[in-house]
């Protein structure tokens, strides 16, 4: 695989684990919160060799900030970054990403009680901007912040 930088590195971690963020905080509950974050690295630890390094690499994740729009907006901001920063350094590695991050979301949602219908919305947020589809400004914030 291409030689990622740590910035690299960390603009690709950052958004994978800022959706499962998302995902975890569109139903939130304390004990929810474990069993979603066991999910989450379960399906993280189950990507693909090059791209679980990629995932796991550097230091601590930076979490999203600010309130519930301006969280949901960096990470879909930071998805997309990541995408494109794939597709230019390892386009082999685009797909397994969009794979691995929604798999990752639909454990996660799934963790707790099934899938509700906030969770669903910050899934397919998170889905469109894997696509690469540009900001469109209205997206709503996540629920259950």
């Amino acid at each position: 695989m291409t030689d990622f930088t740590d910035q690299d590195k960390g603009v690709v971690r950052d958004a994978a684990l800022g959706a499962l963020a998302l995902v975890s905080r569109a139903d939130p509950g304390f004990f929810a919160m474990f069993k979603e974050s066991v999910a989450g690295s379960k399906a993280i630890a189950a990507a693909p060799a090059g791209l679980r390094e990629l995932l796991t690499a550097g230091g601590m994740p930076t979490p999203p900030q600010g309130d519930a729009e301006q969280m949901t907006a960096s990470v879909m901001d930071k998805l997309r970054s990541a995408v494109a920063l794939l597709q230019a350094k390892a386009p082999d590695q685009v797909e397994p990403f969009r794979s691995v991050v929604l798999e990752a979301c639909d454990a996660v949602a799934n963790a707790s009680k099934g899938v509700d219908p906030a969770e669903a919305t910050v899934i397919d947020q998170v889905r469109t901007a894997l696509a690469g589809a540009p900001a469109t400004g209205d997206e709503p914030p996540v629920v259950g912040t």
